[in-house]
């Protein structure tokens, strides 16, 4: 059995591949998402991030679908004690931006959704510089007070501002933040590494990768010459015109068929591997899917390894 990790200094305990809801509700109907959440959960994994803008980019969508469908799921089968559930503020069409009074609202709207009374890990989606963290802290450390929330996280936030909450979370003694959730991957790492990677081992954060496998590129399923039946193929396939893409997927080929695994099993251990990451995050729209992604539990890259793919996506 796949040991959990500690998240951060939290309580909170997690399968090293955290499940991503985007697709629920948007490329995975209802029955779609139950099939992959059930197998996802038989085979050890209890992790499952959404946010309460899922998915309202698609025609007809309003936000919240995600979220609607995860808590029908939760409820049908009675498994809420045994799933750590992330989810996220900031971005939904009717409750933007990170006023107390919104992030209190929308608290309260994705808490319907999901059809529960706490949410374990609840994200700033994306900051607002324009709101002190000072009014974003006490906002979200009342959710906490009042057992709504149990922990609290930052996506999309710059070192400064991170390093500002954190400041007065510790100097007015209020809820802080214990995870990141950051842009991350093997062909996607300036945006993570060095000054808010630094920051989050420093304090202790646990980064919880989003994009981990770059929109599918990772996967190894774009090639030169291929064409991927998928909402996300074309932010996928741009990489394969970079040479730095094109290196990444040779070393993952290598040590992917050392292994005899998916290319995607191997670019998250990777991602698995490196400092303050606890579980990178990635999705799956069929039951299909799923056996490449929780591979990465079983998985051990060799410094060797390593190394290599690091060089790789320099």
């Amino acid at each position: 059995m796949t040991s959990l990790r500690k998240l951060g200094s939290s309580d909170l305990e997690v399968f090293p591949l955290a499940l991503g809801g985007n697709v629920f509700g948007w490329t995975a109907d209802e029955a779609q998402s139950f099939a992959v959440l059930d197998a996802y959960t038989a085979a050890g994994g209890n992790f499952v991030d959404t946010a309460d803008v899922y998915s309202a980019w698609v025609d007809g969508n309003q936000g919240g679908e995600s979220e609607t469908v995860l808590g029908k799921w939760l409820t049908s089968r009675g498994n809420r004690a045994d799933v750590v559930l992330a989810t996220k503020v900031s971005q939904h069409p009717e409750f933007q931006g990170l006023s107390a009074a919104n992030i209190k609202a929308a608290a309260d709207a994705s808490l319907r959704r999901l059809g529960t009374d706490y949410i374990d890990l609840y994200y700033t989606h994306y900051d607002k510089p324009d709101v002190p963290v000072e009014e974003i802290i006490g906002a979200l450390d009342e959710l906490v007070k009042a057992g709504k929330v149990r922990h609290i996280a930052a996506s999309n936030i710059s070192a400064e501002r991170l390093r500002a909450s954190l400041e007065f979370s510790d100097r007015e003694g209020l809820a802080r933040y214990v995870a990141l959730q950051p842009h991350y991957n093997l062909v996607s790492r300036d945006t993570y590494e060095g000054e808010l990677q630094d920051l989050a081992e420093r304090t202790g954060l646990a980064a919880v990768p989003y994009y981990a496998l770059a929109s599918g590129f990772l996967t190894g399923k774009y090639r030169p010459g291929t064409t991927v039946d998928s909402a996300r193929a074309g932010g996928a396939a741009q990489h394969l015109q970079t040479e730095r893409g094109r290196r990444v997927l040779d070393a993952l080929d290598e040590v992917a068929a050392a292994h005899d695994v998916p290319v995607a099993t191997v670019a998250l251990a990777w991602l698995a591997a490196q400092p303050t990451v606890a579980a990178p995050i990635a999705s799956a729209r069929t039951v299909e899917q799923l056996p490449a992604l929780i591979g990465v539990g079983e998985l051990t890259l060799t410094e060797a390894e390593l190394g290599r793919l690091t060089e790789a996506s320099a």
